[in-house]
């Protein structure tokens, strides 16, 4: 109940909807309409995030009636897909708490589903992407595994593990890396590699899709090419752990302590989860704070277990355990709620709605992917780029532009000198400076707000083509 309150209260009011869900709501559409998963000629990800989004679109009559071109309608165009994802956080909360059951015990389950449950930086989970959508295949494989380990000589558990497995690394690759806490599972078990064999089948096969489709299309330079580019794309993981830590300091604190105690236990189990990942994070792609979706329950299984070890203590048991846990847990619940309960995202629709009412097919509009597939997939506009980078590409046809510049245009502008320029030939018409700005980013909670920065000012500007 309260995962689901946290998970599914105003779901597209808060968070802000983020760039790249733009992106994979367009990738769904154009799936639906071709029937065909690969867009154009980017080769960045697998496919299976697209066809789940394009499944549960298909089953609820997406969009249903035509949204008017107020923002409250052009809002909803979000509610079905965020709906979604926040239904696959409770399942994740179920499995969290399944899987510490089977492993350590129903007190460390409760503690670890309840704070997967309630901490701030679960509201990322709302988010439309593909972290978010790969978590249950993850989670899933694991609680699979685990009860292989319980089963009677009943291998079937194991390829179902695999196939949950690989259909996480169809949706994001570096999901890959979760083969290995999997894998031990299943040896540990009976000490046989004919059943880690029966895992790999599966887990190796369905990813070749991927690469086999782009064999089928005649694209597969391309997708060399564009997976040799994703692995030299690089920052510092640094930046995304202060992330986290801003975010949520609570749960970065006990969480990484939990892992701290797992490494002087020797706990195989989580240091197989998280060390993994953690060094194809540090050492490949480009890191944002959300690349932490996949660690964020092997983080509360550890502070789970960390503050059932302390509360266990002789002093602390009978007396303490309970105030300790609820604190935590209340303060968890209390910080989220503060968040979740603000539409900030109302603002991103209030600049699309003036854009639709005031501009026609005779301008091409500049855009991030969180307005370009409504104005091009639902209002049917001419002229209007996947993104705003097509100008990198692209010359602009049209005597008139009309540019919603966000912040998310703004932190692009270092990526080429079209888009300052084009901000440079325009003028500003209309400021929307949202309710974002009413908040104090540097005081917790709303130190989230941060990762928010979508729904802050955006711009409309006129200006002329670019030729």
């Amino acid at each position: 109940m309260i995962s689901g309150f946290t998970h599914l209260w105003n779901p597209v009011g808060y968070p802000d909807v983020f760039f790249d869900e733009g992106i994979y709501m367009r990738r769904a559409i154009n799936f639906l309409d071709t029937g065909n998963p690969q867009e154009d000629y980017l080769y960045d990800h697998p496919y299976f995030g697209q066809i789940a989004i394009a499944s549960i679109l298909k089953i609820t009559n997406y969009p249903g009636s035509h949204p008017s071109l107020e923002p409250e309608s052009l809002q909803s165009l979000y509610m079905s897909p965020r709906i979604f994802m926040g239904l696959l956080a409770i399942l994740d909360t179920l499995l969290i708490y399944k899987i510490v059951q089977i492993k350590y015990g129903r007190n460390p389950a409760f503690i670890s589903s309840m704070l997967f449950a309630v901490i701030p930086f679960t509201w990322i989970l709302k988010r439309i992407l593909l972290d978010s959508i790969l978590l249950p295949l993850v989670l899933g494989s694991i609680f699979l595994a685990l009860y292989f380990t319980k089963a009677k000589k009943n291998t079937r558990w194991i390829i179902f593990s695999g196939i949950l497995l690989g259909l996480a690394v169809f949706t994001k690759i570096p999901a890959f890396t979760m083969v290995f806490v999997v894998a031990w599972i299943v040896y540990t078990k009976r000490k046989k590699f004919s059943d880690v064999l029966l895992l790999l089948i599966p887990f190796l096969l369905i990813p070749l899709l991927w690469p086999a489709n782009a064999i089928y299309l005649g694209q597969f330079d391309l997708w060399q090419k564009d997976i040799l580019w994703q692995s030299q794309r690089s920052n510092d993981i640094w930046g995304i752990l202060e992330s986290f830590f801003v975010v949520d300091p609570l749960m970065f604190i006990i969480g990484f302590s939990g892992i701290f105690l797992a490494v002087l236990r020797r706990d195989k189990f989580l240091l197989l989860w998280f060390i993994p990942f953690v060094i194809f994070l540090s050492s490949f792609g480009y890191k944002q704070y959300f690349h932490w979706i996949i660690l964020i329950p092997v983080l509360c299984i550890a502070a789970g277990l960390l503050l059932e070890s302390l509360c266990n203590f002789r002093l602390t048991k009978k007396i303490l355990y309970p105030v300790i846990i609820s604190a935590i847990l209340s303060f968890g619940f209390v910080s989220t709620t503060l968040l979740i309960i603000n539409d900030i995202s109302i603002n991103q629709f209030d600049a699309l709605s003036y854009v639709l009412k005031n501009y026609n097919d005779d301008v091409t509009v500049l855009a991030s992917p969180v307005y370009s597939w409504i104005l091009y997939d639902i209002f049917n506009r001419e002229n209007v780029p996947k993104d705003y980078s097509s100008i990198l590409f692209y010359p602009i046809t049209t005597e008139k532009t009309v540019v919603i510049e966000d912040a998310h245009y703004r932190i692009d502008l270092k990526r080429g000198p079209q888009l300052q320029a084009t901000l440079d030939k325009s003028k500003i018409i209309k400021t929307f400076q949202g309710t974002v700005s009413n908040f104090d980013s540097n005081f917790y909670p709303y130190t989230s707000i941060q990762d928010n920065f979508e729904a802050s000012e955006i711009k409309i500007r006129e200006g002329a083509g670019i030729h």
